[in-house]
């Protein structure tokens, strides 16, 4: 630790250059004006790890299956995804950054940390200092990730560097860990600038997780609070909305009723708050890849589900709000 302490403190006088107007894929930092369309929230690797061993279907562990699924991606006009697989669950970067050089999808790998429930009871995270938890999180993303995903007694950086911070919490109530973990957090973000992506489980807790972010300082432009649109309240996404924060919808193709909820909030919302919605497929599923035998693809935002929201009225230039300038807008690092 005394190393990544070093190496974080000699990088501290680089930031405000360095953080100027950038976005932190895992090939390198590019200005924002390159990233291009984005899906805001999704996991492209899934490696061995508890969760895998409990839910068989979140293992998506194929560079070549990647490959096919955002070739297709890219044939259909996507730029860019924000992977969001944080530390220890799954996570392989070295993976990732195949699939980036093969495909030219710019790829954000995170680092943070996620729910108690897909980590094994004596995890690292259930014990860690708030101290040491910033320390690992600022190395990801100042230094570069580890190639064992922090899985082992021994770390070994990659140059390929974390761009954002991914921190979870199981509703309404904030446990004792995931505090801490939100604390390292807001202390990661405020040091380096990299945005903060949130897990709200299925919606509930978005308003807890603003106020306990905004008590650690955090800049709420670059917080986005992912499935919210599973609880499709629109007083609820108003008053999330109206704090500043984004929002992450990934339901579009989930909703098995005669209606679509999360088109109806875009489609509601996205007049009042033009700079605040992005969409993503959150698709951890191998059930959801073509490219594993599944439906229905990755592509699905930009072909079915867009037709959709055109055909509610829709414009070009909110379409492109959702996609390149609200995505770009948020994963650029914070100057300080």
């Amino acid at each position: 630790m005394r190393a990544d302490r070093a190496t974080i403190s000699s990088n501290a006088e680089r930031r405000r250059i360095r953080f100027v107007n950038i976005v932190r894929t895992i090939l390198g930092d590019i200005p924002r004006e390159q990233f291009g369309v984005c899906y805001a929230h999704e996991h492209i690797i899934i490696d061995n790890n508890v969760a895998t061993m409990r839910f068989p279907d979140f293992k998506l562990p194929s560079v070549a299956n990647g490959i096919a699924e955002l070739t297709q991606f890219y044939a259909d006009g996507g730029r860019a995804m924000v992977d969001s697989m944080p530390c220890d669950s799954g996570r392989n970067v070295l993976k990732l950054a195949d699939i980036s050089e093969a495909t030219k999808v710019h790829i954000l790998c995170p680092t943070g940390l996620h729910l108690g429930k897909y980590y094994d009871d004596g995890h690292w995270s259930h014990h860690y200092s708030v101290d040491r938890l910033a320390e690992l999180f600022i190395a990801d993303i100042e230094v570069g990730i580890d190639r064992f995903d922090y899985s082992g007694p021994c770390v070994d950086r990659t140059s390929h560097r974390a761009g954002l911070i991914k921190i979870a919490s199981g509703g309404v109530e904030i446990t004792e860990r995931n505090r801490r973990i939100f604390e390292a957090a807001s202390i990661a973000h405020t040091q380096t600038g990299a945005p903060i992506l949130t897990h709200v489980e299925e919606g509930r807790g978005a308003m807890e997780q603003v106020a306990l972010l905004s008590s650690h300082g955090v800049d709420l432009s670059k917080v986005v609070l992912s499935h919210t649109d599973r609880q499709p309240d629109i007083e609820y996404h108003r008053d999330i909305l109206q704090s500043g924060v984004r929002v992450e919808y990934d339901s579009g193709f989930r909703w098995k009723t005669t209606t679509n909820p999360t088109l109806d909030l875009v489609m509601e919302l996205i007049g009042d708050f033009p700079n605040q919605i992005m969409l993503g497929m959150d698709a951890a599923r191998s059930s959801y890849w073509k490219s594993y035998g599944g439906a229905p693809g990755l592509s699905f935002l930009l072909n079915e589900f867009s037709q959709m929201m055109q055909e509610r009225g829709l414009n070009e230039k909110q379409w492109n709000n959702i996609f390149v300038t609200t995505p770009a807008d948020t994963y650029t690092f914070k100057t300080t």
